[in-house]
């Protein structure tokens, strides 16, 4: 049923916008009620506005903390209209019909984003802001409600074609909308309190957006988020979803490796390390993380902690891959990159990062887990001989490139080079097996080489078939009840082997 907007009542924090409607109520005749800011806001305009107060009979107190909850104000928007006894009620208490409701909420995320003050975030708890907005949502079939600036313009449009009515569906879709602001804002509330520890999973992720499709063509997708917190887009089409899981491998993976240290190189596919190395320049990270298995890299996501220079783009640009990932770019680079007009550029951005809990839909729930952080707890050196400092610099490199493999995960490592890996096999053995074979498809001698395992060893067949390869230092995280079978032949046959306490599965 259509209905005329005979009122409208406006308190909003935020008054971009705004204007062009309150000159379109006061051109249709609609009476409008205010309070305090947005209320000369108004009146400055030169139109004619009736202050909440004059309904309450109240004025603002407690610092403005209460100055909409009454019920001349709630009953004005949760009126019946076609309800005799409350049309009566409202006759016998002169509470006015309020149609229309403007209210948007303090802006409680962005204090939290700029300050860590109590006192200031707990003042941008809104109170009357979501009890109107609920209000109003609920009696959709009689009121209008707008509870964000993203919506003035849609009101403004139908004001204006329409000259003041708006149909039941048209009240209804403001009022799902009004919901989701107010459901948003207790999230966010509820988050600061409890951090992820309350009783229940909450969270509330806006600016939907639609990816062409999602794992594979027949699936939709749609993420939820906000890349431009961690990236400047500078090239290319818009991100898939599967660009979106691999190129989270890929930050996670360089938030390992902070600027100012080594200059790292890596290349994801399928969200697996294929290709890494750390070198002095960029240029030679590149080379040396291609090396390591240039045929997975075709079509990968590219990620390095350092400048990308006119010479390595050069490089790069021989191949084809998916995206490039780095915290800045030449500007001689970026004209050899954009030769590509599909070609994804993201640089990243040095805070962009949050690494919050990690959450997983499985059957009818939700798994949350703390982030995966750190490289090891303890280094315990069980093996017969000290590890070398060349050694050690390469098992902690190991182990990292190890945590983002998927399990069954093993890593070899040569002077800071990924020369070779297994990851997501049934069983640990074919995980080293295949490690060690993709080394030798492309070339590498492993005499001198690591090994990292993302779990412990059941058994010593690992590192006898390690050993037999070339490999003399280990590195695992300990915990089997045969942990000493290991031990004891890496003593026996005078081998390294670090146990770090520390698992790192990736499933």
């Amino acid at each position: 049923m259509n209905k005329k907007i005979q009122s409208a009542l406006i308190s909003v924090f935020y008054k971009d916008g705004l204007e062009p409607i309150v000159r379109e109520l006061s051109r249709l005749g609609i009476t409008i009620y205010s309070t305090g800011g947005t209320q000369k806001f108004i009146e400055d305009l030169g139109i004619q506005v009736v202050p909440v107060e004059q309904l309450t009979t109240y004025p603002s107190i407690l610092g403005g903390r209460v100055k909409t909850l009454h019920p001349s104000v709630f009953g004005g928007i949760l009126g019946r209209r076609d309800l005799e006894s409350d049309v009566a009620e409202m006759a016998e208490y002169k509470i006015p019909e309020i149609d229309l409701v403007i209210v948007d909420l303090y802006p409680f995320e962005e204090t939290l984003a700029q300050t860590s003050e109590e006192k200031l975030i707990i003042e941008k708890i809104d109170i009357g802001g979501p009890s109107m907005i609920r209000a109003a949502a609920k009696n959709f079939k009689d009121v209008v409600v707008v509870a964000a600036k993203k919506d003035y313009a849609g009101l403004e449009e139908l004001l204006k074609t329409q000259n003041g009515e708006t149909s039941v569906e048209q009240r209804k879709s403001f009022a799902a909308k009004a919901f989701e602001i107010v459901a948003h804002y207790d999230v966010a509330i509820s988050n600061y309190f409890n951090g992820n520890s309350g009783e229940y999973f909450l969270q509330s992720v806006n600016s939907p957006k639609a990816m062409r499709y999602g794992e594979n063509p027949h699936q939709s997708g749609t993420f939820y988020g906000n890349l431009e917190e961690l990236f400047n887009q500078l090239n290319g089409k818009e991100l898939s979803y599967n660009n979106l899981v691999d190129v989270d491998a890929a930050v996670q993976l360089i938030h390992e490796f902070p600027q100012g240290e080594d200059v790292v190189f890596a290349i994801i596919k399928h969200t697996n390390v294929c290709g890494v190395a750390a070198r002095g320049t960029v240029s030679d990270a590149w080379k040396e993380a291609l090396a390591g298995d240039p045929e997975s890299a075709f079509g990968g996501v590219l990620v390095t902690n350092g400048t990308v220079d006119e010479a390595t783009a050069n490089a790069i640009n021989e191949i084809f891959f998916e995206v490039l990932i780095a915290p800045a770019f030449d500007e001689a680079a970026l004209n050899v990159l954009k030769s590509k007009k599909n070609r994804i550029l993201l640089q990243l951005k040095a805070e962009g990062l949050k690494l919050s809990a990690q959450s997983k839909s499985v059957l009818n729930g939700v798994l949350i887990q703390e982030q995966d952080k750190g490289n090891y707890t303890e280094w315990k050196e069980t093996g017969g001989r000290e590890t070398t400092a060349a050694e050690k610099a390469d098992l902690e490199f190991a182990n990292i490139i190890g945590k983002h493999l998927k399990s069954n995960a093993i890593a070899l490592v040569k002077n800071k080079q990924l020369v070779g890996k297994g990851a997501g096999q049934t069983s640990r053995i074919d995980a080293l097996r295949h490690a060690i074979e993709k080394a030798k498809q492309f070339g590498f001698d492993l005499n001198g080489a690591v090994l990292a395992s993302d779990a412990f060893f059941p058994f010593n067949d690992c590192i006898q078939i390690g050993h037999q390869a070339g490999i003399e230092a280990f590195i695992q995280p300990g915990g089997s009840i045969r942990d000493k079978d290991s031990i004891e032949y890496a003593q026996q046959n005078n081998l390294a082997m670090v146990i770090t306490g520390m698992r790192h599965f990736k499933h």
